[in-house]
């Protein structure tokens, strides 16, 4: 039964030890069951799984082709009617012990609802406790990898920072090894791996293909040089200097379109 103490007590395997509820094994069950973990990881050692893997997908590309699918319970029983003679034990065993174990098998699993067939058909629902067993094992690994990317940005940036104090010293390398509690030949490896991911940053390269806001303040530039080109007077267009006096009014010239007025 894939239970959640089978997932976190090995890390790897869904497949639990309960025949009846084992998609991955059943006749090995027995077998991998009264051998221990090294010796159960020796076993698979030398199998090519690789090369089993590969004759499944091509025997039975329904089910192993293509992303991961949910197995159907007793699946090793299956293989050995449909491929008699084509498969031993041990190497079904290890095979589904990997296969069932992969990221992307328990994340199939967390989402499924139907388990499947040789032939890629529904071949049984998955039980909730299956289901919450791999989700389990999901959260339990994304831990381990969210912790491992934090300890190695910690240090980068201690690196970086060891790279920065050195360029700055007047100590000796030797003393300034000493004083950071780092040995000649560790000073020399801490430092080459920091200029080396100094060197792998990104270089932030700021825009060239449009003037800043608030039009071109380049030195020298005009006040008013902007995308809708000021004239003297102000806002867009002509300035008040280019227009031309007004029709009326005293002391006005007259364009003809009306009378002038009368004085009073």
């Amino acid at each position: 039964m894939e239970t959640p103490s089978s997932l976190t007590s090995t890390g790897e395997n869904v497949a639990a030890p309960e025949a009846s509820d084992d998609p991955a094994t059943d006749s090995g069950a027995s077998e991998n069951s009264s051998a221990g973990p090294a010796q159960a990881a020796e076993k698979s050692a030398r199998v090519d799984v690789p090369a089993i893997a590969a004759a499944l997908k091509e025997l039975f590309p329904a089910l192993f082709a293509g992303a991961p699918k949910p197995l159907k319970l007793r699946i090793q029983a299956d293989i050995q009617e449909r491929a008699a003679g084509r498969f031993t034990k041990a190497q079904l065993s290890a095979f589904l012990r990997r296969y069932t174990g992969g990221t992307g098998y328990l994340i199939a699993l967390s989402r499924a609802k139907q388990r499947f067939d040789l032939d890629g058909q529904p071949a049984g629902e998955l039980s909730d406790e299956h289901r919450d067993a791999a989700v389990q094992e999901l959260t339990r690994r994304r831990g381990i990898t969210e912790a491992r990317r934090a300890e190695e940005d910690r240090g980068r940036q201690e690196r970086a920072q060891l790279l920065r104090d050195f360029s700055r010293t007047t100590l000796t390398p030797t003393n300034f090894g000493a004083l950071k509690g780092l040995s000649p030949e560790q000073l020399d490896e801490q430092l080459a791996l920091a200029r080396k991911e100094e060197s792998e940053q990104p270089v932030r390269t700021e825009r060239q293909d449009r003037p800043p806001r608030g039009g071109d303040r380049r030195p020298g530039a005009p006040r008013d040089a902007r995308g809708d080109q000021r004239g003297p007077g102000g806002r867009g267009g002509e300035g008040r200097g280019d227009r031309g006096p007004r029709a009326d009014g005293p002391g006005r010239p007259n364009d003809g379109r009306r009378p002038p007025r009368q004085p009073r």
